[in-house]
């Protein structure tokens, strides 16, 4: 089985990911992408993910580990696994404040505006979520990002539940910091 943390792009994945690792479970990471303002405890990504649609033949080193796969991307994950994957959920109006402080502290243009990106995003998620629905070898929990920096505890007891593993839930809840969390 491989763990799977998906999301939207600021939707709580990097915090799920923290989640993981402080429980216990083996991370698949390369830490190519470092730590700075906007996920200071690191994004927890392995960039070989990003060519999922062309090459999957590194799955295997994820096989009873978490990665981090963005939602855009789901689709692409091989049939020949069982996955369990970990859905963050976030307000979209927050994951649209939160990724234009991130572009704007990097300098980087934004693209579309707020109503047209959540027009995407609800239609993405629709696709993603329908597409869910149809795997049989995968199954998928729903994570609040607010129900995780409100009840660390009792989130990573769900999660814990659903992976079906004995991960420490006391390391989980106490690396959620609602400091680093903002809102925006």
């Amino acid at each position: 089985m491989i763990t799977v943390v998906s999301g939207l792009p600021r939707s709580g994945t990097s915090l799920c990911m923290q989640m993981l690792d402080a429980g216990g479970l083996p991370i698949l990471s390369d830490g190519l992408r470092a730590p700075d303002e906007d996920n200071p405890r690191g994004y927890y990504e392995y960039d070989r993910v990003k060519q999922l649609e062309n090459d999957s033949s590194w799955l295997e080193l994820a096989e009873g580990k978490g990665l981090k796969v963005v939602s855009a991307l789901l689709q692409h994950l091989p049939k020949d696994h069982e996955y369990r994957i970990l859905f963050m959920r976030r307000p979209l109006e927050e994951v649209l404040a939160s990724q234009a402080t991130m572009l704007s502290r990097r300098k980087v243009e934004p693209g579309p505006d707020d109503q047209t990106m959540a027009r995407h995003y609800r239609s993405h998620l629709s696709s993603v979520e329908k597409w869910l629905a149809t795997m049989a070898n995968i199954r998928t929990l729903d994570v609040a990002f607010h129900d995780a920096l409100n009840d660390p505890a009792q989130a990573a007891e769900r999660i814990a539940r659903f992976l079906g593993l004995s991960l420490q839930i006391d390391a989980m809840a106490k690396i959620v910091d609602p400091v680093l969390h903002r809102y925006s």
